[in-house]
């Protein structure tokens, strides 16, 4: 009886949330404007939902490529590590285009692009969020996104591959613009996060590969491009690795008419050194904190773009991890990366020494997966 009384309370304090968070959004739909003039009516109501979510404190719980596959399984209908661990959907989904400027059957991490619409299809029925990354080939000499020979430059106007490069562009607003959902064939929104983890310098587009001034013409021109092709149903996520500081955070922003969401990528390493795990919890902390700023000052979205622990070692990291560490920040969203492998995955799968934590971690009144997330929502 303790127990279920435990759950029914926890229920009560998460209806009472959503309530709250229903009747603010009647009062306010649309009352943040998204970079994208043009965005359509479900781009705005997905930017005022996470608007709202970030003024409430609500967290969303992300998963990367968490429909497609998982530890020990692949396509299989409806399934889900993150599922099957808490018996809920994550609330927000992850996908990635890479290869798709190739065009490639299917993507760096072998998932088809016929499976990920239909993925993408399935998870924005369910209420759920989706956000693609793009780890693209280097365009100057057509090696992986991690190899960082010079190239920005090449591809800008006047460079020899721009118009090339603006043909991969192309590949991917005819993408975006066949996720389409419904008798009408309304467009499902998406957050594109392009051009990722530019404070370090292991992709192309990195820090020692450009200046900032082409990293921000690099953005314009896709997003310029992107809009000129008729694509409204996006946001814009800017999202660094680790920054030094607010100036550099912000060194190679592209400006609020280009960017919907600010993000930070950052990961757990050397989870049973105490000393690393209180400095990862420290950095994320406290790079939040700084992040909270800028998203006022800005009016943007804040979130966790990418984070995690491989393997998962510690078995009470979510609670006494990743909760304290973003607690007191409010980030909109938090995205757990892939489970891609037995020796490379980031959520726990069902027997998983850290499972018990995550259902604690799930119960938190202010953690929000998918099924929480769509009773909470005005659609």
């Amino acid at each position: 009886m303790k127990g279920s009384s435990g759950k029914q309370s926890i229920r009560c304090r998460k209806w009472t949330i959503g309530l709250l968070f229903s009747l603010g959004m009647t009062l306010q739909v649309f009352a943040q404007n998204p970079a994208d003039a043009k965005a359509s009516k479900a781009v705005r109501k997905l930017y005022a939902d996470l608007h709202r979510a970030m003024k409430d404190s609500l967290v969303l719980f992300g998963h990367q490529d968490d429909l497609a596959y998982g530890v020990g399984w692949k396509y299989q209908p409806g399934e889900s590590d993150v599922r099957r661990s808490v018996g809920s959907y994550p609330a927000v989904f992850g996908w990635d285009l890479g290869h798709l400027e190739l065009n490639d059957p299917v993507n760096l991490d072998s998932v088809p692009f016929d499976r990920m619409r239909k993925f993408i299809k399935f998870a924005h029925k369910m209420g759920g969020i989706n956000t693609i990354s793009w780890h693209l080939r280097n365009p100057y000499n057509g090696s992986s996104a991690w190899d960082t020979t010079t190239a920005i430059r090449h591809i800008l106007p006047g460079g020899t591959k721009h118009e090339a490069y603006l043909a991969w562009i192309d590949k991917v607003a005819d993408f975006m613009l066949s996720l389409k959902t419904g008798f009408l064939g309304k467009k499902i929104p998406i957050i594109f996060r392009p051009y990722h983890e530019h404070t370090g310098s292991w992709f192309w587009w990195g820090e020692k590969s450009c200046t900032p001034q082409e990293y921000i013409a690099l953005w314009k021109m896709t997003v310029d491009r992107l809009k000129a092709r008729g694509v409204n149903n996006l946001l814009y996520a800017y999202s660094p690795a680790e920054f030094k500081s607010a100036q550099h955070y912000m060194e190679r922003y592209p400006g609020d008419d280009y960017v919907d969401l600010i993000g930070f990528d950052t990961y757990h390493r050397n989870a049973n050194d105490s000393i690393a795990t209180a400095f990862f919890k420290a950095r994320l902390s406290n790079s939040l904190a700084t992040m909270s700023q800028l998203a006022a000052q800005h009016q943007k979205v804040m979130v966790l773009s990418e984070t995690g622990c491989e393997q998962i070692p510690v078995p009470n990291w979510w609670t006494n991890v990743l909760w304290p560490a973003i607690k007191d920040q409010h980030p909109a969203y938090v995205l757990l990366w892939r489970n891609g492998r037995p020796d490379h995955y980031y959520v726990p799968y069902q027997g998983h020494l850290s499972q018990d934590d995550f259902k604690a971690f799930q119960r938190n009144p202010r953690i929000f997966f998918q099924d929480e997330w769509k009773a909470v929502r005005r659609h």
